[in-house]
């Protein structure tokens, strides 16, 4: 596993596990990774420093990238409790149905569910308003 630090194209920044470089780079090439903040698939890996053991100074200790405050993360989890427990689950139709309430062809409710990177620009370009939500730790188990 490795863990990059990316940027999207509207400066948010965020980190992200894949299984390899290569992975990152087919995922990246297919536009499949999207910003948690905004949803954007404009995201490129930012510099890094790596982690360096030292001889010197504090030999045998690592330098660790800060990792996301306990408490950022409780509140991700409590936005997607909440979700889960008062938004209809549609899954891989969620495209569809969130287009179906945007044009009044169904009823306003709340839906939670997947879509692919095209349908979230092409919900994006038709002004379906929607709001990607926070990848968690254990969602990579």
């Amino acid at each position: 596993m490795i863990k990059y630090t990316l940027h999207c194209t509207n400066a948010h920044q965020f980190e992200a596990w894949f299984s390899s470089s290569a992975s990152y780079d087919a995922q990246a090439a297919a536009r499949q990774i999207l910003c948690p903040v905004c949803g954007t698939d404009g995201v490129g890996k930012s510099l890094m420093t790596p982690n360096v053991v030292s001889s010197k100074r504090g030999a045998g200790k690592r330098e660790q990238t800060p990792a996301v405050p306990p408490e950022v993360m409780d509140v991700a989890r409590e936005v997607r409790r909440y979700v889960a427990e008062n938004a209809e689950y549609v899954g891989p139709r969620f495209a569809e149905e969130a287009r179906k309430i945007h044009f009044e062809e169904a009823e306003p409710r709340g839906i939670y569910g997947e879509a692919t990177v095209a349908d979230v620009e092409h919900l994006r370009e038709e002004g379906v308003e929607f709001y990607p939500l926070p990848h968690l730790p254990e969602d990579h188990n």
